[in-house]
């Protein structure tokens, strides 16, 4: 049995322990007076993890108060806290065949459905799979009309449980061009009760997405050079979606600065943070941009958490993350 005395000792010896530091990355831009209520002055960029391939899909797990993340080349998703580091979550995570497939097999965007079953985005497998409380996967869509998705991207859950995500050609090993595509285009698809529904095909490469508060407008980023946007589209009562328009042009920043349109998420004040070239692009509900979060690195995507003011951020080979004043949702 512990003694009083050896809980004390216990204590003093944790409270004497230094903080964890970490690394530094980038700079915070500011466009806007603006963005002070959102990021503090003393506001950085910490490097939390690193080493990997290409990160995406950051979902924070607050049942277990930690942060999972696809390496998408290593076909894997990891975990990250703040007390154990880094460690293998699931492997094969997006590709189950026994063969060689391109360079970006593995799972990207992440989510947890309102039973807190994990859903991923797989690129090999092409299809929004789900993990069940038993361990076992189930594919919930991998085909529209007959053929096969291209390489499932990104997600969103609407507060009725539908599902909306994008349909880009990244995870096929010869991207457009490769032979095995069926669609003729890439689509913003919702996935409910068991039905897949096109929403939009003229996005040429949809990416990241999500919904406003309210839910009465859905963004999608688009991640083409030619054509480096964010589209947000007003969603009708019936859930599809009414004519988009331009939200943000980044496209002349293109040449400048590393990274596209991806991954986005929204906080509870209707303001946008989004990943493209350079960083996280933060944006007010009327589309004017107030800075950004310059990692300086191809920067893939967001995710709220911890106490729901701290943005996750993979940059490239980088798990980052900022303190904020904003609150996700």
């Amino acid at each position: 049995m512990r003694t009083p005395l050896l809980f004390a000792m216990l204590a003093t010896e944790l409270l004497a322990q230094p903080p964890r530091i970490y690394p530094i990355l980038g700079k915070i831009v500011r466009e806007d007076p603006r963005l002070d209520e959102l990021l503090a002055p003393d506001a950085r960029v910490e490097v939390i993890a690193s080493g990997f391939e290409w990160a995406e899909g950051p979902l924070w797990d607050r049942r277990g108060g930690w942060l999972l993340f696809s390496d998408i080349p290593n076909n894997a998703i990891l975990r990250w806290s703040e007390t154990k580091g880094v460690d293998l979550y699931m492997k094969p995570a997006g590709y189950t065949g026994i063969t060689p497939y391109g360079s970006e097999p593995g799972s990207n965007g992440l989510l947890l459905d309102a039973e807190g079953r994990l859903i991923l985005m797989e690129h090999g497998d092409r299809r929004v799979a789900r993990l069940e409380k038993n361990g076992g996967k189930v594919t919930l869509v991998d085909r529209f009309e007959g053929k096969r998705l291209n390489s499932p991207n990104d997600a969103t859950l609407k507060s009725n449980g539908d599902l909306y995500f994008t349909d880009p050609p990244y995870g096929l090993p010869l991207k457009w061009d490769d032979p095995t595509r069926e669609l003729a285009f890439c689509g913003v698809f919702r996935w409910s009760d068991g039905k897949v529904t096109l929403l939009e095909k003229g996005l040429t490469r949809p990416n990241g997405i999500g919904f406003s508060p309210d839910e009465k407008t859905l963004y999608v980023a688009n991640s083409d050079p030619q054509r480096a946007v964010w589209t947000a589209f007003p969603v009708k009562e019936d859930g599809t979606l009414g004519a988009g328009r331009v939200f943000a042009d980044v496209t002349s920043m293109v040449k400048d600065f590393p990274g596209l349109p991806d991954g986005l998420k929204v906080d509870r004040a209707g303001n946008l943070w989004a990943t493209g070239p350079g960083g996280v692009h933060i944006y007010t509900p009327e589309g004017k941009r107030l800075g950004r979060i310059e990692t300086g690195e191809a920067t893939s995507n967001v995710a709220w958490g911890e106490d729901g003011s701290t943005l996750f951020i993979t940059a490239d080979m980088y798990v980052c993350r900022v303190r904020t004043k904003a609150k996700g949702w």
